[in-house]
C-alpha cells in the first residue's frame, strides 16, 4: 500500500528539504494541530480522545485513509507532505516523487500560477480560506474539479511557515449537474415540440461534452426495420457515416448492425480482432477505430427505432460512467424519436419516486381498488401495510443525507424483492412505504407471515458513508375484508396500526384489532362536531401570499381553511376536509370558504390596500355541483367583488372525471370573469392535448416536484418541462412549497417568477396580510427580491 510522505518544514520555511523520522517532530505537531482545526477539538477516535493518540499516528491515519487530497506545502508552494489520493491528480507513481516539487511539475503553467498565486495570497495574509472551487484538466484532456480548503501553518513565533491542504475531487458532481441541465433542457425541447434533429443534435453534443474522447453516432432504423440509415454525429468522420449508411442490421453486422438486431447493446473491445467487425474490419481502419460500444434505441412499447454507439480510438471496454451515458442517451434519443409518446413518459416519471424507482401515491388509489375488487370477486385478501422508518432524522443527522438517501433505497429494494411478484410497494414520502399483499385467504395469515419476515430482514445493516448501520421500521397493518370493508377504510385502520407500532416504542409490527377502534370513536365524534363547526364559528381562514421573484410584490393570496376545534384546538385542514368530503359537508364548508375569502377580499380593497386576487381551492364534490357556478355568482354580487379577484383552483383529476362536464363549468367561471387555475400540476392524467381547450390561466406546479429542488434529476426535468409547457400555451404559472433560496433561484432561471411557500411567508390571519402588503410601503425602500437573502423576505408565524 502506498504511504504517506512527510519531509521537514523549517522554521522559517525556506530550510533544505531532508527527511524527518522523529516520531514527535515539532512540525509535524504543528500539521496535526492545522489538521484539527479544521476537524475540530476533540474529535473521538473509539473511546479515546484525539489527544490521547499520538499526532504521528493521527497523522498517517488520515494521510492514508482519506479519499481526498491532502498535502502542506513550504512557503515557495513546495510539496513537503502529501497523501496517496494525491497521486490521482498527478503523473507520478508514488508519493516520494512528489515532495519536493510545485504544481508547475505537473500542471499547465496557467493553472500552476494560479495556485501559486493564490496560495502565497493566503500565506501572506495569515488566513484561511475554506471550501472553494478549483479546476485541472487530466492527460485525458476532461476537466477535474475540487472543493478546496487551505489554511496557513504558523510557527510558535506565528510566522507563516506554509498551508495545509484539503481537496475534495468532486468532478462527479460537476458531471452529473452539467448531465443534469441537459437533460432537462431536451426533455424541455421534447416538450415544446422542437424539431426531433435538433433535439437529437443537442443529445449526441451533450453525451460527447462528457466523453472527450470519443465519437457518439445515432443511426436510425429505416421503416422497412432491416437496415440502418445515418442520423446524427458530430465529432464522427463525415466519409465513415457515409460508408455505413444503409447498412443491413444482423447477427455479425458490426456493432450497430448487430445491436439492432438483437435489440441488445453489443460493447466491441477491439475491432481489429472481434468477429462481428470481420466484413467492416478494412473499412474502420484509415479512420482509427479500435473500440466501437452500441446500444439500440428503443420506443417506451421496446420497439427498435436505431442505434445510440459511441467510438474510441482506444481499445477496451466502456466505464460505468459511459455505460450510463450510453443508456442515458439511448433513452431519451428513444422518447425525442416516439414524439407521441412523451406525455406517457412524463406522466410515468409523475407517478414514481425518483429516490427509489418505486410508484408515489399518486397511483395508489387505483392500485389498491383493483387488488380490493379482485378479493372480492375472488373471495380472498388483501393486507395493506404502512412501514415506517424509525429514527429516519437520526440517520440523517449523524450520517448525512446521502447514508439517509441509501437507506431508504435499502428499504425499497428490501421490500420489493421480498413481495415480487405477489405484491407491491409505494413510497408515500418521507421515510414512510406502502405495501399492498393480496392473499388467498380472506384473513390474509400467509400475508402477514409475509410481513414479518419483512419486518425481521429490514434490520439487516446497511453500508453508506463508509458506515454500517441497522435500520429498523414500524409496521400498521389491516387487512380486507377483516378489518375493513373498502379500500379507504383498510388504508386508514393500517395507518391506525402504525400509530399503535409507534407507541409500542418502534421497530415492530402491529395488526389492527378492535381494540384500536377507538379512533374511530373519535371519528364519529369528530363528524358531529363538524357538522356544527359553521354554524358555531369555528372555521377560519389563513391567507397565504404569493410573490412575484423579480420585484418581491405580493400579488395574490390564497385561502386555506382551519378547525378552531373547542376541545383539539386549531386543526389543519388534512384532518377534516377528507371526512367533509366524505359525508357531503363539504358543500357548506366550501361554500363559507369562498364567500368568506371574497368578503375579507374586498374588506382589504375598502381598506385602501392594492387590488389583488385571492385564490381557494374547490373540492371535485362541490365543482360537480350543478349550482355551483350560481353559488359563485350569488356571492361574488353579495360582496361586491370585482370577479376577475377572485381565482378558483381545480385538479388535473377533478378534471378529467367528467371531461365534458369540467370544461363547461369552467367555461361558465371564465364567462363571469373568474380566473381558473390548475393545481397541483404533474400529479394527474390530463392531456397536454386537452389542456390547450381548458379555460384556464395558470398552472400550479404542485410541492411534490418542489421539495428535492434543484437536486433531484427527474423533478428538476419535470419542473422545467412544465414551465416551457406553460409558456408556450401562454399561460401563467406558480410553483407552491418553495422554501429555500436554491429552489428560488433555479425556478427563476428556469422561467418561473411566481411563487408561493415558507420562503415568502407562512399561511396568515389576515389581519398580518395588510401588514405584510404595506411593509415595503412603509420604507423608504423597496422589498428585495425573493430569494436574495438568507431569510424569508416577509416571514410570520401563522
Amino acid at each position: 500500500m502506498a504511504r504517506a510522505s512527510v519531509l521537514g518544514i523549517g522554521k522559517s520555511g525556506n530550510r533544505p528539504l531532508k527527511e524527518q523520522n522523529s516520531a514527535r517532530d515539532e512540525d509535524v505537531d504543528r500539521l496535526v494541530a492545522a489538521l484539527r482545526s479544521v476537524q475540530g477539538e476533540g474529535v473521538l477516535v473509539g473511546t479515546h480522545n484525539l489527544n490521547e493518540i499520538s499526532s504521528d499516528v493521527w497523522m498517517k491515519e488520515i494521510f492514508e485513509a482519506s479519499p481526498d487530497y491532502l498535502f502542506v506545502k513550504d512557503r515557495q508552494s513546495r510539496f513537503l507532505a502529501a497523501n496517496p489520493s494525491l497521486l490521482g491528480g498527478t503523473p507520478f507513481k508514488s508519493v516520494d516523487e512528489i515532495l519536493g516539487k510545485t504544481d508547475f511539475d505537473f500542471h499547465e503553467p496557467s493553472v500552476a500560477k494560479g495556485y501559486y498565486e493564490q496560495e502565497q495570497a493566503i500565506m501572506e495574509a495569515g488566513l484561511p480560506k475554506f471550501n472553494f472551487e478549483e479546476s485541472f484538466v487530466d492527460d485525458n484532456g476532461r476537466t477535474n474539479w475540487l472543493l478546496t480548503t487551505k489554511i496557513p501553518l504558523h510557527a510558535p513565533s506565528g510566522d507563516v511557515i506554509g498551508l495545509v491542504g484539503i481537496c475534495r475531487n468532486i468532478t462527479e458532481r460537476k458531471r452529473a449537474e452539467e448531465l443534469q441541465q441537459g437533460q432537462a433542457g431536451l426533455l424541455e425541447m421534447i416538450a415544446l415540440g422542437e424539431p426531433v434533429d435538433r433535439i437529437l443534435e443537442k443529445l449526441v453534443r451533450l453525451i460527447e461534452d462528457q466523453l472527450p474522447n470519443v465519437m457518439a453516432s445515432l443511426l436510425f432504423l429505416d421503416k422497412t426495420g432491416k437496415r440502418l440509415r445515418r442520423g446524427v454525429s458530430i465529432r464522427l468522420p463525415e466519409a465513415w457515416s457515409a460508408l455505413i449508411d444503409g447498412a443491413e442490421i444482423g447477427p455479425g453486422v458490426g456493432s450497430c448492425g448487430t445491436a439492432a438486431w438483437s435489440g441488445e447493446r453489443v460493447l466491441v473491445d477491439d475491432i481489429r480482432v472481434d468477429p462481428l467487425w470481420k466484413d467492416y474490419r478494412e473499412l474502420a481502419e484509415p479512420f482509427g477505430f479500435r473500440s466501437c460500444w452500441s446500444t439500440p434505441v428503443l420506443s417506451p412499447e421496446g420497439e427498435v427505432l436505431g442505434t445510440f454507439a459511441l467510438y474510441s480510438d482506444r481499445a477496451g471496454l466502456p466505464d460505468a460512467w459511459a455505460l450510463e451515458l450510453m443508456d442515458i442517451a439511448s433513452h431519451l434519443a428513444g422518447i425525442a424519436l416516439g414524439k407521441k409518446y412523451t406525455e406517457e413518459r412524463i406522466h410515468f416519471i409523475a407517478l414514481h419516486d425518483s429516490l427509489t424507482g418505486l410508484p408515489n401515491r399518486a397511483g395508489l388509489k387505483e392500485r389498491i381498488e383493483t387488488a380490493v375488487e379482485k378479493a372480492r370477486v375472488s373471495g380472498g385478501g388483501v393486507l395493506a401495510a404502512y412501514v415506517d422508518v424509525d429514527h429516519f432524522k437520526t440517520v440523517n443527522d449523524s450520517l448525512g443525507h446521502g447514508a439517509g438517501d441509501e437507506a431508504l433505497r435499502a428499504v425499497a429494494r428490501r421490500l420489493s424483492d421480498a413481495l415480487a411478484p405477489h405484491g407491491a410497494v409505494f413510497r408515500m414520502g418521507g421515510d414512510e412505504f406502502l405495501v399492498i399483499l393480496e392473499d388467498r385467504d380472506p384473513e390474509c395469515a400467509d400475508a402477514w407471515k409475509t410481513l414479518q419476515s419483512i419486518h425481521v430482514a429490514l434490520r439487516q445493516p446497511v453500508s453508506a458513508g463508509g458506515a454500517d448501520f441497522s435500520v429498523t421500521c414500524s409496521i400498521g397493518a389491516a387487512a380486507f375484508p377483516t378489518d375493513a370493508n373498502n379500500s379507504e377504510t383498510l388504508l386508514s385502520h393500517a395507518d391506525t396500526a402504525l400509530y399503535r407500532a409507534k407507541n409500542f416504542g418502534r421497530d415492530n409490527c402491529q395488526r389492527f384489532s378492535a381494540s384500536m377502534a377507538v379512533r374511530t370513536g373519535d371519528r364519529l365524534s369528530m363528524q358531529e362536531d363538524l357538522r356544527l363547526a359553521v354554524e358555531r364559528n369555528e372555521l377560519r381562514l389563513f391567507f397565504q401570499p404569493q410573490a412575484d421573484l423579480r420585484s418581491g410584490r405580493i400579488f395574490a393570496v390564497e385561502a386555506l381553511v382551519r378547525w378552531q376545534h373547542p376541545k383539539k384546538g386549531l386543526l389543519p385542514p388534512g384532518l377534516f376536509i377528507p371526512l367533509a368530503e366524505e359525508t357531503g359537508l363539504i358543500n357548506e364548508i366550501g361554500k363559507w370558504v369562498i364567500e368568506e375569502a371574497c368578503r375579507q377580499n374586498r374588506a382589504w380593497q375598502d381598506e385602501g390596500l392594492p387590488a389583488m386576487a385571492v385564490s381557494v381551492n374547490v373540492s371535485a364534490r362541490q365543482f360537480r355541483e350543478p349550482y355551483f357556478v350560481n353559488v359563485v355568482r350569488s356571492i361574488l354580487l353579495g360582496c361586491g367583488l370585482d370577479p376577475r379577484r377572485l381565482e378558483i383552483e381545480i385538479t388535473e383529476s377533478m378534471i378529467m372525471q367528467d371531461l365534458t362536464r369540467a370544461v363547461e363549468t369552467m367555461r361558465e367561471l371564465a364567462d363571469l370573469g373568474v380566473t381558473i387555475a390548475i393545481d397541483d400540476f404533474g400529479t394527474g392524467y390530463s392531456s397536454l392535448s386537452a389542456l390547450k381547450s381548458f379555460p384556464v390561466s395558470r398552472l400550479k406546479i404542485d410541492r411534490s416536484f418542489i421539495a428535492e429542488l434543484p437536486n433531484d434529476e427527474s423533478d428538476a426535468a419535470i419542473t422545467s418541462a412544465v414551465i416551457s409547457m406553460a409558456q408556450k400555451l401562454n399561460l401563467k404559472v406558480i410553483a407552491e412549497g418553495v422554501e429555500t433560496i436554491a429552489q428560488a433561484e433555479f425556478l427563476r432561471e428556469a422561467g418561473c417568477h411566481d411563487i408561493q411557500g415558507y420562503l415568502v411567508s407562512r399561511p396568515v390571519q389576515a389581519a398580518k396580510i395588510a401588514d405584510i402588503i404595506r411593509w415595503p410601503r412603509q420604507s423608504d425602500t423597496r422589498m428585495p427580491p425573493v430569494g436574495f437573502g438568507a431569510e424569508p423576505v416577509v416571514s410570520f408565524a401563522g
